[in-house]
């Protein structure tokens, strides 16, 4: 033991003189950086960051990281990139957390950081490649910057969102199938673009055309190898809805059918062969589209034809495809009424309605939403169509509201005709939560270059507001017509109980 404590001892001077000249060296080193930091006279950051040298200085350079150290310094070195990605999204100027930014030191270099006490910042360790707390002290304050508002609008571009429905405005809807995924069906993609161009419209056309696209999806899907059925179908047809849902939101009605099917497909057991349990969810969608829908409408028309009676004026409002069935089963039983159409702006979906009963002899009167008031006082009863619907009230068309409040002023009775597929237990005080916007640019008057609104965009102030739908409380509605019965607004949840326990 003698002779190497003696050979110990010899070494012993010569390594305090290296760790000697190391702290010396780091000394100065962060004296001359602390000089550059402004605000500081350097001498009071030199001391601050003496402990900090002397620590990097104790360190010898062979020696490794520690688990530990190694863990702290790739942690350190993620949140940087990731704070550095969000600044530069944001559209500020980039800075590299770690090494810093061409050459100059981070302002907030002498503050606390989460792993040592307050250094001036460094960069990274030549051997080891450590960095220095100073460094990481940053990240923090590169963090909150996360959270900052976005940039500023191009300069001399207004901003034309209407700032009260702000949280409406979502991406724009799709106009194209460019840039849809490889998953998506090709039946799908027509369906996307012809909804997004009204040519599919209704709640009730959207849901029945949505499950038709899905069995084709269905009928032509072949499951992956090593893959289940149920787990990579459902996984499938999330891609269809996500495509759906780019060209225009999805209705109540189509929401509630796609959890239907999901839960079905993942109740196909996993050792049904492939063709027969594709054959079994094509049966169930077909026998969900007839009695949610073609015997629900059937069973409605009915019921609501026991309301209309010899002489009656029957107001409606835009085009419900279950309204219309009513009407013409009611005229066909021989029942001789009158129909008042109101109709508003963009789509004008109640001159198709008024063409249609015309065509079979109905005497129809159209006019639109600003002639309410006139054409209110010959009407003895008012059917309105549905989107959705809940126990606090009507989801419908914009101006569906306008024409029931008129109609409860006027002691005119307001009868909704709506099938369980379309009911909900959302609960709505308002239009301003939840609502779809359209394009502005649906408003303008096409093929009107002199229209007022022809350069909308270009006149300051001027903002356009293109809801889809409105709220009509359930304090303005007499009755709700379902194929269950009919039933007051507050009697909604009991239906929904029924409907999914059947």
């Amino acid at each position: 033991m003698a002779p190497s404590e003696s050979a110990q001892d010899d070494t012993m001077p010569s390594e305090k003189d290296r760790l000697d000249k190391k702290v010396t060296n780091g000394e100065q080193k962060v004296a001359s950086m602390a000089e550059h930091i402004p605000g500081t006279n350097g001498t009071g950051e030199a001391a601050k960051g003496s402990e900090q040298g002397q620590k990097l200085a104790d360190v010898p350079k062979e020696k490794e990281l520690s688990g530990k150290e190694k863990k702290e310094l790739a942690k350190a070195q993620k949140i940087a990139k990731r704070a550095a990605e969000k600044q530069k999204q944001q559209g500020q100027p980039a800075v590299d957390l770690v090494a810093g930014n061409k050459g100059e030191l981070p302002k907030d270099s002498g503050k606390k950081g989460p792993l040592g006490p307050a250094t001036p910042a460094k960069t990274q360790h030549k051997k080891t490649g450590s960095t220095s707390a100073g460094a990481q002290s940053s990240l923090p304050h590169r963090q909150a910057l996360s959270h900052a508002a976005p940039a500023a609008a191009e300069p001399g571009k207004e901003n034309k969102n209407v700032a009260l429905f702000d949280h409406l405005y979502g991406h724009p809807r799709r106009t194209t199938v460019a840039g849809a995924g490889k998953d998506v069906h090709p039946a799908v993609l027509a369906l996307g673009i012809q909804m997004r161009n009204y040519i599919v419209c209704g709640s009730s056309a959207r849901c029945v055309a949505m499950l038709l696209v899905f069995k084709r999806v269905i009928e032509s899907y072949t499951t992956p190898p090593r893959n289940s059925l149920p787990r990579h179908l459902t996984i499938l047809l999330s891609s269809q809805i996500d495509y759906l849902v780019s060209c225009r939101p999805i209705s109540i009605s189509m929401g509630n059918a796609i959890r239907w099917l999901k839960v079905e497909i993942s109740n196909v057991d996993v050792s049904t062969p492939e063709s027969q349990a594709k054959s079994d969810l094509c049966d169930l969608i077909d026998t969900y589209v007839r009695e949610k829908v073609t015997v629900a409408d059937q069973v409605i028309a009915n019921k609501a034809n026991d309301k209309i009676e010899d002489g009656d004026v029957i107001m409606t409002f835009a085009k419900s495809s279950i309204v219309q069935q009513t009407l013409v089963e009611a005229f066909r039983r021989g029942k001789r009424f009158r129909v008042i159409v109101v109709d508003s702006r963009p789509l004008l979906e109640g001159k198709n309605l008024a063409r249609a009963l015309a065509d079979l002899g109905l005497e129809v009167q159209y006019s639109l939403t600003h002639g309410i008031s006139h054409v209110i006082r010959d009407t003895t009863k008012v059917f309105l169509g549905a989107h959705a619907m809940m126990s606090t009230g009507l989801y419908s068309r914009v101006g569906t509201a306008l024409v029931a409040m008129s109609a409860k002023e006027a002691n005119v009775p307001v009868i909704v005709c709506c099938e369980s597929v379309k009911l909900t237990e959302r609960v709505a005080l308002d239009s301003f939560v939840h609502n779809e916007v359209a394009p502005a640019e649906e408003l303008i008057i096409q093929g009107k270059p002199s229209s007022p609104l022809s350069k909308w965009v270009d006149v300051p102030n001027l903002q356009l507001l293109n809801l889809m739908y409105d709220l009509t409380p359930a304090e303005y509605i007499n009755m709700v017509v379902t194929e269950y019965g009919i039933i007051p607004p507050s009697s909604v949840p009991v239906i929904i109980r029924l409907s999914t326990n059947t």
